[in-house]
This record gives C-alpha cells, structure tokens and sequence, in this order.
C-alpha cells in the first residue's frame, strides 16, 4: 500500500488581505461599531487638520509587540529568529529606512516622510514576568480564515491585554490569505494583527514574492487605520481618507511599471508602490505624508495607551 503524504504548501502568488472582510463582519455583530467608527474618522481629521498629528511624528512612539505562534506542524513553529527578523523589516519601513525607497518615483519623493514609529518585541508580560516576547500554542486546525477562531482556545491563543501590546498571531491561512487586521475600535478581544507564517518576516519560512516582511508592514497599517489605497471600491469612487494618495481604481498586483494609470490620474498614474497596495514585497516602499498624520492621529487618539506608562512597562 503507498505510503500517505503530507500535499506541499504552495505560497500565494498574488496579495490578499482579509483585513475588509473581517471588517464588515465585525459591523454586522456589533452595530455599535458603525458610530464609534464615525467618530473616530470625525476625531482624526480635527486631529490632523489642528497640526497634532504632524506634532506626535516629532516624537519617536515604541509599541511592544507579542507574537503567538499557532502552529500543527513542526515547520509551522517558525524560529525566534524569524519572528526578529520581521520586528527589523516593520521597523525599516516605518522608519522609512527602507534602501529601495530609492525606488519612489521623482513626483513623490517628497511625500515619503518616517512615520516615526517603533516597535520592539515585549520583555515584559501583562503580570510584569519577563518575556522574549514570543508564545507558542500548538493547534489541531489545519488553516484559519478571517473568523478569529485563532485569537482564542481551543485552537488558538487569547490577546495579551491590547491597550499594552500590539498582537501579531503567526499561522497557516486558507484561501490565499496573506493576513488580515482589526482597525480601531473593534472589540478588544480580537484586536490586533493576523500574518501567514510563509508571508512572515525575512529568514526562515516566507517564500517570494512576499518574503521582505510587507504583509505585516501592510496589516499594522490597517491596525493603524489606513485603508486600502483604491478605497475598496472599482468605480473610482472609493477613498483611503488620505489626500496625497492618488485615487485609483482597482489593487495593483506583481510589480507594475511607473507610470500606471487609472481614474483619469494620469500622467503619474496610480501610487501603486505604496504599502496600502497589492503589490508584491519588492514592489511596495512607502508611506505618503498624509498615511504617517493619519497613523499619528490613531496613536493621539484610539490607540493613545501606547503612549502611556503600561506601553512603556512593556518593554
């Protein structure tokens, strides 16, 4: 009788991010959310057009991060060293330290500023023990989808407190998911960040063309409240609530060549080497001005506890 084997797992060859998905149904649960979302998108922009936000990006803003890393197979629980690596790549792209911004068009260099966010592994847990910041929990679930069922027992593992740490769960995704996000303001019990552990960091597991950490650097930009860059829609009329991102009309996918047109925003076309694309890791280099305000005034306002004295004892 043939032996059985395990079907290799092939990487996703275009992005997709579940941050919408998971977002809508979140709204349907909790019909409260609608406001509380309102207000929040009233909060930013006073907080952006007072120049608060512009001020907070004078000021370095560290985030302890915990990674839980869900895993059935040996392979799936992915070294320290992976996870290090991913903490280095967030920190080169909000840092805007990236070398291929390079690559940013000469129109919008002027528009590729640092948000001037830091994140660092968590040295302390919520009781004060020391931590490398890493939990491992072993699962019988083959793959997860955007459901949350791997923020919880039994198949996964609950959030450290989320007003303290920032929550990135490492798993296996179904259906070509790359990662998906909770935006502020959604229940505490879920917040936080979810990556595809073959999307995840530099060394290690991740395969190309997602093996430069940007899945992550895109989904905490969800958890930071950007939205994606065409606006979620395909009739150019959707927004991203950013006014120095050109309006676009549909993902962009792979690695597009500059100019890229759409929505009648020729000649330079669409901002599709932004982090809030699809584009795969190599193609995407940049925040724009108005995303890092945008990201200031969710850590001045929402997410203002990483500012606070828990945030600091953290780490």
């Amino acid at each position: 009788m043939p032996r059985k084997t395990t079907p290799k797992k092939t990487a996703p060859k275009r992005r997709q991010c579940g941050t919408t998905g998971a977002h809508e149904r979140l709204l349907e649960a909790n019909p409260a959310m609608r406001a509380r979302h309102a207000r929040l998108e009233r909060f930013t922009d006073r907080c952006i057009q007072s120049g608060h936000a512009s001020r907070l990006m004078r000021q370095e803003i560290t985030i302890p991060v915990v990674v839980h890393v869900v895993f059935k197979t040996a392979e799936e629980n992915i070294s320290a060293a992976q996870v290090r690596s991913q903490i280095t790549a967030l920190n080169r792209d909000y840092r805007a330290k990236n070398r291929d911004a390079a690559g940013v068009p000469t129109v919008w260099k002027g528009l590729a500023p640092s948000p001037n966010v830091t994140f660092v592994l968590a040295t302390r847990d919520a009781n004060g023990n020391p931590t490398n910041g890493i939990t491992r929990t072993k699962t019988t679930r083959d793959s997860f989808g955007t459901g949350d069922s791997v923020k919880a027992s039994p198949d996964g593992v609950a959030p450290w407190p989320t007003k303290q740490y920032l929550n990135l769960w490492v798993c296996t995704l179904a259906g070509g998911l790359l990662g998906y996000a909770q935006f502020p303001g959604g229940p505490a019990a879920t917040d936080g960040v979810v990556i595809l552990n073959t999307a995840f960091g530099t060394v290690g597991t991740p395969a190309a063309p997602f093996d430069l950490g940007r899945t992550a650097t895109h989904e905490v930009g969800h958890w930071l409240n950007l939205h994606h860059i065409w606006g979620d829609r395909d009739d150019c009329g959707g927004t991203d609530y950013v006014s120095d991102t050109p309006n676009a009309q549909h993902p962009n996918y792979g690695t597009p060549t500059f100019p890229h047109p759409s929505c009648h925003n020729a000649p330079d076309g669409d901002m599709f080497m932004n982090y809030m694309d699809y584009v795969d890791d190599r193609a995407m280099v940049m925040f724009t001005t108005g995303q890092a305000a945008r990201m200031n005034a969710t850590l001045a306002g929402p997410r203002s506890s990483f500012l606070a004295p828990t945030a600091e004892r953290a780490r």
